[in-house]
């Protein structure tokens, strides 16, 4: 069947497609994300997370709410940089129509991925190895600043992170081929989470689901899902033990 049989040659002619009925916000698969997209979102996320990380070290602001204000600014600042220097958000599979579309199609990976998770949580506790030890420690917050917490780690830093790692990073090394845009993103990706000396196993294998579903999709939404879900999952298992 060859190339012909690919989701990606089934999206390509579904772009052409829509051009044709002029329909443009559908996302093609073939669109690059241009380096300048690239380089003002890393400018732009530097400049907003390196002097407010110092300031919340000098303990000039409330840690919590100071990351959550950051990473909303930073969401809407890469909105901003996609729309004006790209081509829209359908560029990055994140346009309007396709929202409830990719969140049906993200919560069918979520449930296959969910699956997939318990069974390697159960061959772990088989071997003798606590899977909450990989997962990490528990919840730094409680009361108000557990809901904050959740709120900041599970919405809107998932949507921040897909935006910047899948839809732009992603997109912009997916003109060298599949393979090495989810090499590539996901190493970076598990390197900013990394902790210390500890391993990053949960960050490489969300990073590589990650940029796998949005491949597959051709839609930054089940991503983001998949990355909202999978992080409330992670921090609520910790109240249960």
């Amino acid at each position: 069947m060859g190339i012909i049989g690919t989701p990606a040659f089934a999206r390509a002619m579904a772009w052409q497609i829509a051009v044709i009925k002029g329909e443009p916000n559908i996302f093609d698969p073939t669109q690059k994300i241009e380096w300048k997209i690239l380089l003002a979102s890393i400018l732009t996320i530097l400049a907003i997370e390196i002097p407010i990380g110092l300031a919340v070290a000098k303990r000039w602001f409330p840690p919590l709410p100071t990351v959550g204000l950051v990473r909303l600014m930073g969401l809407i600042l890469l909105v901003i940089i996609v729309i004006k220097y790209g081509k829209g958000l359908s560029s990055i599979g994140f346009a309007r129509e396709q929202w409830l579309k990719g969140l049906k199609r993200g919560l069918i990976w979520s449930v296959a991925f969910g699956i997939f998770a318990g069974i390697l949580f159960i061959i772990l506790y088989m071997l003798h190895i606590n899977p909450l030890v990989i997962l990490g420690r528990g919840l730094p917050f409680k009361g108000y600043g557990l809901i904050i917490f959740f709120l900041v780690g599970g919405l809107i830093s998932p949507i921040a992170e897909e935006i910047f790692f899948r839809g732009i990073l992603y997109g912009f090394l997916r003109r060298w081929g599949v393979v090495l845009a989810i090499i590539c993103s996901t190493a970076i990706f598990a390197l900013i989470h990394s902790r210390g000396m500890s391993f990053p196993l949960t960050q490489i294998v969300g990073g590589i689901v990650f940029a796998i579903a949005y491949e597959v999709e051709g839609n930054l939404v089940p991503p983001i899902t998949i990355h909202v879900l999978g992080n409330m999952a992670i921090f609520t298992i910790p109240l249960m033990a």
